[in-house]
């Protein structure tokens, strides 16, 4: 599902809205999730999942096409862990394997 998709099954779902608040209303909330993210907290959407900033330790790794050792410095990533409800749905539905 791309952006444009979201923004259409926001028109679709509220009649009468317009593109520009559509993609107002997406920016908004994705626009709050970056900041929260950035802040290092944690983000929880119930029936979705949650986004959470984890930290990622230094270590030593290789190039694989020299296969020379290299340092690969600390950094941070995010993990997200779906919720229960979306698992069920993904697992309990044979219907999303054939789209």
């Amino acid at each position: 599902m791309k952006r444009s998709d979201i923004i259409r099954t926001l028109q679709v779902q509220y009649k009468g809205m317009r593109t520009d608040d559509a993609m107002a209303m997406l920016d908004a909330v994705t626009n709050e999730m970056i900041n929260a993210i950035a802040k290092n907290n944690r983000i929880e959407i119930r029936g979705f999942g949650t986004f959470q900033p984890r930290k990622r330790a230094t270590k030593d790794g290789y190039n694989p096409s020299t296969g020379k050792m290299m340092h690969l410095d600390a950094g941070r990533t995010i993990l997200f862990k779906p919720s229960r409800e979306l698992t069920k749905k993904m697992n309990g539905s044979k219907k999303w394997f054939q789209e």
